[in-house]
């Protein structure tokens, strides 16, 4: 039998009351509309739970049997919503930043002050996602915000800002021919076209317009990249190049994952800069959301 939690919320005030006019005016409805009620409970139940007449109400044995499970019924159900009702608020307040690599540079503290600061219930959460992902879990809903190298695929989808913007390295084995050509270079750089012929070490294929980016497919005229490895992670990336297996071009404030043990870095002369953003869902308009896109705008414009 279905028994809705009103009826047993009436029943419970009636039995405490022992008066339809006190309980009614408890539950704020009407009289009639109380004993009504309570009929309905009883025919339900196949029982009379209050003995009445005009002066007094009393449970019946019946209604005694019934108090304490009624009780114990509403006392579970008020648990049960204030449990749902703190789930709501730590889901509202809960704010998951995707990053393939941690971004470094002072971002994710001053980011976290400045989010605080506005909304002190926020509760950002970091997730790690692999490099196969240029979104960072932005694609496939894993995060809330991300931190993103730039360009991203399908950009039209995306809200960003920008919070920095970086020459690029290219990180060899130590003893590589282009280290002691750097050393020479009066602005100790090599030159992009002196790289051409390097095997290079690519991000997975799925990683779409951001692998062309860091192979420079725009600063190649056309010439196809020799791909020496397909690297998902600092330290395979650390490994190939200190492996000799290529070559691998890097954000300058990346420089200290890959750089160290055999490995260096140095400018390159001839592509453009790199640009790590923040970015969101073009269509997501939560709070906490727009007021991290707004904390990186800030620091953004701070920095670049």
């Amino acid at each position: 039998m279905d028994v809705h939690g009103r009826d047993l919320r009436y029943f419970t005030s009636v039995a405490e009351e022992l008066s339809f006019t006190r309980a009614a005016e408890r539950l704020f409805v009407s009289q009639p509309a109380l004993s009504k009620q309570i009929r309905m409970l009883e025919k339900q139940l196949g029982v009379v739970l209050f003995e009445r007449d005009r002066r007094t109400v009393r449970l019946s044995a019946a209604g005694e049997a019934l108090l304490p499970h009624a009780r114990a019924v509403l006392a579970a159900w008020q648990a049960a919503e204030a449990a749902v009702e703190e789930a709501k608020t730590a889901e509202r307040c809960t704010l998951v930043i995707g990053m393939s690599t941690s971004p470094g540079r002072g971002l994710l503290p001053a980011l976290r002050t400045r989010l605080v600061s506005r909304h002190p219930d926020a509760r950002p959460v970091l997730c790690q996602v692999n490099w196969a992902d240029p979104t960072a879990g932005l694609a496939d809903g894993s995060s809330d915000v991300a931190f993103v190298w730039l360009p991203l695929p399908d950009e039209d989808r995306y809200q960003y800002a920008v919070v920095a913007r970086e020459p690029r390295l290219v990180a060899l084995p130590d003893g590589h021919p282009l280290a002691a050509r750097a050393a020479s270079d009066p602005e100790g750089k090599v030159d992009f076209t002196d790289l051409l012929d390097e095997p290079f070490l690519a991000l997975p294929t799925e990683a779409g317009p951001l692998r062309d980016y860091w192979l420079a497919l725009d600063a190649r005229d056309g010439r196809q990249p020799r791909i020496g490895g397909v690297v998902a992670s600092a330290e395979e990336t650390h490994e190939a190049v200190a492996g000799g297996q290529g070559v691998v071009l890097l954000a300058t404030g990346n420089a200290p994952l890959i750089v160290r043990d055999e490995v260096i870095a140095v400018p390159v002369r001839g592509i453009s800069p790199s640009q790590l953003a923040v970015a969101a869902c073009q269509n997501d308009k939560r709070t906490l959301v727009l007021a991290y896109l707004a904390a990186a705008r800030e620091v953004g414009a701070t920095i670049c």
